[in-house]
């Protein structure tokens, strides 16, 4: 009965792995450990260093490990780096996709949740965002996830793989043990506290023009336990026969840049100084999830997703851990 979680050793990845243990389920992780973190997997967790297009190793994983569930989160998930590299996204988050699909199904596991994104939208016609929104891509990384989402109702309707596709909105936040540790570090929060913590002089905010109340871009922040959570309660509509599902993952509340960094500065006690720039290309005023789908579908709520609460959780792993997870030698790839 175990459940088989790539990317694992992630951010995401590594506090569903926390959560799924806690509710007393065996879990094995596959993880090419080229993001993620040795440290971040407990050292009694089976770690299979290796990818998830490698055939061979996915069925014996399957074989010695008695999987019966996959919960997918080995993708990369840099939108420049995607445009960028496109090749590199599109192979490993897609060809190699389908090499894990056919490894399960080919193995009898027929339950599968995702780890998708919201970037499957694109830009946004209209707010908060529902599960029938177009889903028009503007970036490499964004159509990837999507070629999957596609790739799942097919393999559903063909091969009976039920899956929940899970579209997050702006993962943040940590757990007293995991927290995000990116090289680079691309999101909002963490660079906020770099400034904090004394590693960076001044926190850089793209565009201050844009058509909301202080002119910055609005996000909705879940913190990473909540969407953990909602991936344990995917498994579970799933074993209790549910139909497979799109589902957006967030709270239907949206804070702007400036909001989030005022509510650091009272945190962290420090001035935070802000640098303005242009706009990134393609970043659209709000993206703010409608909840209302997943909420019913999964039975599930937001526990921990109010701003102070991310940002203070965030704020007491990086002051633990102000230059990452430790660096343990990763195991030899299996």
């Amino acid at each position: 009965m175990t459940i088989l979680v790539t990317g694992g050793a992630g951010y995401i990845g590594s506090v569903t792995v926390e959560q799924l243990r806690q509710a007393g389920r065996p879990v094995a992780v596959l993880d090419n450990l080229s993001r993620g973190h040795r440290a971040a997997v407990p050292p009694d967790v089976p770690l299979y260093a290796g990818d998830i297009g490698d055939r061979e190793l996915v069925g014996r994983i399957i074989r010695e490990q008695g999987v019966t569930a996959c919960i997918h989160f080995a993708a990369l998930a840099l939108v420049p780096e995607s445009v960028a590299r496109p090749a590199l996204y599109y192979d490993n988050n897609v060809r190699q996709c389908q090499t894990l699909l056919d490894a399960l199904r080919e193995a009898g596991v027929r339950h599968f949740v995702f780890s998708s994104t919201c970037a499957t939208y694109g830009i946004p016609q209209a707010m908060p965002m529902t599960e029938d929104h177009p889903q028009q891509p503007i970036t490499p990384y964004g159509w990837s996830k999507l070629f999957v989402e596609r790739m799942l109702a097919d393999y559903d309707r063909a091969y009976g793989l039920r899956f929940v596709a899970l579209r997050y909105f702006n993962a943040a936040g940590a757990t007293a043990d995991h927290g995000e540790d990116h090289e680079p570090e691309t999101h909002l929060i963490p660079n906020i506290l770099r400034v904090a913590l004394g590693k960076a002089e001044a926190v850089q905010v793209y565009g201050d023009d844009y058509p909301t109340p202080d002119g910055t871009a609005i996000r909705d922040y879940i913190h990473v336990s909540d969407l953990a959570a909602a991936h344990v309660a995917a498994l579970d509509a799933l074993a209790d026969g549910r139909p497979s599902a799109f589902l957006n993952l967030g709270t239907g509340r949206g804070h702007s840049v400036l909001e989030v960094i005022a509510a650091a500065r009272c945190l962290a006690k420090h001035p935070i100084p802000v640098q303005i720039g242009a706009r990134r290309p393609g970043d659209p005023p709000q993206l703010v999830a409608d909840p209302r789908a997943a909420q019913g579908y999964l039975n599930w709520r937001p526990a921990s997703s109010d701003l102070e609460q991310i940002i203070a959780s965030a704020w007491r792993w990086h002051r633990r851990w102000p230059d990452g997870y430790p660096k343990l030698a990763a195991p030899k790839r299996a």
